[in-house]
C-alpha cells in the first residue's frame, strides 16, 4: 500500500469503518512508515481532545446575581426589552445552528432546484460519518458493493491515474430517486458524484454555481449523473470530461 492510499483511509481506520482485510493492510502499512504512524497519532489526539473538550461554560457569579434581582424586582413593561433581547438572540442561535444545507436548499431554489438539492446533499455528506457507505480505492470493490441495494449498476471508473482518485460510495437520494454517490478527490476536496437512470434521450451538460461550490449534470445512454465538490468550476469541468471519457471507453 502507498502512502497516499492509506492518508485516504486513515480515518476511516480510525472510525473502524474498514473490513477486516483493509484494517489489516493499514496497520502493516503504519508498522513500516513513521510518516503514516505520526499522522494517525494525531488524528487520534485531535479526536480524543475533541471528545474530552466541554463546551458548556457556566456563567460569571455576578451575571447571574443580576440576571436573578431583575427577574424579581423589575415590572413586566421594563422586563420587556430584556424578553425581546433574548428572544432576539434566540433567533440568532437558530440561524447560526441551522444546518448549513438546509439554507443552501432555500436560497438556490430560486435558481436551479436540481442544483440546490445536489449541493445540499453534497454538504450534508461532509458530516462526520455520513460521506461513505463502503470504502475503497478499488472500482472492483466499490461497484459489486451496490449489487442488491440498487436496482441498477453504477459506471465506476478508476481515475487516479488522471488525478482523480476514487476512495468510495454510498447509497443516497436525489430527485425522488435512489442513487448511487461515488466519491472522488481531488486533492483535499471531495467530489461526489450522483447516478441513477433515466428513461429520457442524451441532455446537454448544464453547470450551476452558488457560493463556493460547482454542481454539473449531464445524461448519457440511459444514466442521469449530477457532480458536486468545492474545487474550481475549470477542475470539475475536467473531472467530468474525464469521468465520461474513461465511460465511454468499452
Amino acid at each position: 500500500m502507498m502512502c497516499d492510499d492509506a492518508r485516504l483511509l486513515l480515518h476511516a481506520y480510525l472510525d473502524n469503518e474498514l473490513d477486516a482485510a483493509q484494517s489489516v493492510t493499514i496497520a502493516r502499512h503504519m508498522q513500516n512508515c513513521a510518516d503514516c504512524a505520526a499522522s494517525y497519532a494525531d488524528c487520534t489526539r485531535l479526536r480524543e481532545g475533541i471528545v474530552r473538550a466541554s463546551l458548556y461554560r457556566r456563567a460569571p457569579d455576578a451575571l447571574r446575581k443580576q440576571w436573578s434581582a431583575d427577574k424579581a424586582s423589575a415590572p413586566q413593561a421594563r422586563r420587556r426589552p430584556a424578553a425581546l433581547a433574548i428572544a432576539a438572540g434566540f433567533a440568532a442561535a437558530l440561524i447560526v445552528t441551522t444546518p448549513l444545507w438546509l439554507y443552501v436548499t432555500h436560497r438556490a431554489n430560486d435558481a436551479n432546484s436540481w442544483a440546490a438539492e445536489a449541493i445540499s446533499s453534497h454538504i450534508r455528506s461532509m458530516q462526520p460519518q455520513h460521506l461513505m457507505d463502503v470504502v475503497s480505492t478499488d472500482q472492483h470493490t466499490v461497484k459489486p458493493w451496490f449489487a442488491g441495494k440498487l436496482d441498477f449498476s453504477p459506471r465506476v471508473e478508476d481515475l487516479a491515474n488522471e488525478g482523480f482518485p476514487l476512495v468510495g460510495g454510498r447509497l443516497d437520494a436525489l430527485d425522488g430517486h435512489s442513487v448511487a454517490a461515488l466519491i472522488y478527490k481531488r486533492h483535499l476536496h471531495v467530489i461526489n458524484l450522483y447516478q441513477w437512470p433515466i428513461s429520457s434521450a442524451d441532455a446537454k451538460q448544464q453547470a450551476t454555481q452558488w457560493n463556493g461550490y460547482t454542481a454539473i449534470q449531464w445524461t448519457a445512454g440511459d444514466m442521469h449523473f449530477v457532480a458536486v465538490s468545492d474545487v474550481s468550476e475549470n477542475e470539475l469541468q475536467q473531472f467530468v470530461q474525464t469521468f465520461r471519457n474513461d465511460a465511454a471507453t468499452p
